[in-house]
C-alpha cells in the first residue's frame, strides 16, 4: 500500500522525506515534486530500482531516465568532463528546467539503460527535491506517469497512472507551470573539443529554457534552429510522455 504525504503540513513532510529515504534505500520507486514535473524516482546506482522505474512507466531500456542531482559539483562526478561552455548553462540555468547530456564518466558502476556512454543530468529546484537529493544521492529520475500519457502536475495525477508500483508519493500542490525541461545534448564539446568541427550543443527538447535563453548564453555554439534535430534514439532523447 502506497503512502501519500502532504509537503505543506511540516510534520507530514519530516515523516515523507524520511519514508522517502527508506524507500529509495530499499530499492522502491517514490514520486516527488520538482519544479517541472512530477517525477518517479529511483536510485540510480542501483540496476534493479532503475528497471522497477522502467518497467512502472512502461518503457524499455532504449529509453533511460535522466539523473537528478543535489548539487552543482556532483556533474563533475558524473560526467566525463565539463567543458566551459556547459559550465556556463549551469551557471546560468541550475537549479532549473535545464537537463544536459554529456559522456558519462566510464569509471561509474550503474546501468540506466542503452545511453551509449551518455548521462543526462539536472539540478532542479525546490526545497523538497533538492532536500531529499542532498541525502539521497543523484537518483534516476522520469516523469511520473505512463508512457504517452501527460506528465503529472501533481502527485494525485501521479497516483492514478503509477498505483502501488510507487511506495511513497511527495505532494506538494500543483506544478509550478507544468512544463518538463530543456534537454540539450553537449556531448560533441566533449568528443570533439569546443573549438573542434561540429561541436556544438544541439537542442533535443524544447522545455523550460527558450532557444533564445540558451543562444544568449552559448553563441554560436547552439546548433541553428533550420538544422534538422539528432534523432530520438541517438542519446538520451525524451519521447513525447516527457521527463522532469
Amino acid at each position: 500500500m502506497s503512502s501519500i504525504f502532504d509537503c505543506h503540513d511540516e510534520a507530514q513532510l519530516l515523516a515523507g522525506m524520511r519514508h522517502a529515504r527508506q524507500a529509495i534505500g530499499r530499492g522502491e520507486l517514490i514520486v516527488m515534486p520538482t519544479d517541472t514535473v512530477y517525477g518517479v524516482a529511483a536510485d540510480a546506482f542501483s540496476p534493479a530500482a532503475v528497471q522497477r522505474l522502467l518497467d512502472a512507466k512502461g518503457r524499455g531500456r532504449n529509453q533511460p531516465p535522466p539523473v537528478l542531482i543535489g548539487s552543482v559539483d556532483t556533474l563533475a562526478a558524473l560526467a566525463e568532463s565539463v567543458p566551459e561552455p556547459v559550465q556556463r548553462l549551469v551557471d546560468a540555468f541550475w537549479p532549473g528546467g535545464l537537463t544536459i547530456v554529456l559522456p558519462a564518466q566510464p569509471s561509474l558502476v550503474w546501468d540506466l539503460g542503452e545511453t551509449m556512454g551518455t548521462v543526462a543530468v539536472r539540478m532542479p529546484e525546490g526545497r523538497v527535491a533538492l532536500e531529499l537529493l542532498a541525502e539521497t544521492g543523484p537518483l534516476a529520475v522520469s516523469s511520473a506517469n505512463l508512457t504517452g500519457r501527460e506528465a503529472a502536475i501533481s502527485a494525485l495525477d501521479a497516483e492514478k497512472m503509477l498505483g502501488d508500483s510507487v511506495a511513497v508519493y511527495l505532494a506538494d500542490g500543483l506544478s509550478k507551470d507544468g512544463i518538463a525541461s530543456t534537454i540539450v545534448d553537449a556531448t560533441s564539446l566533449v568528443r570533439r573539443g569546443s573549438d573542434g568541427d561540429g561541436a556544438v550543443v544541439r537542442i533535443l527538447r524544447d522545455g523550460a529554457v527558450t532557444r533564445e535563453q540558451l543562444r544568449e548564453v552559448l553563441g554560436d555554439l547552439l546548433e541553428p534552429e533550420e538544422q534538422p534535430e539528432q534523432p530520438a534514439d541517438a542519446v538520451q532523447e525524451e519521447h513525447q510522455d516527457g521527463d522532469s
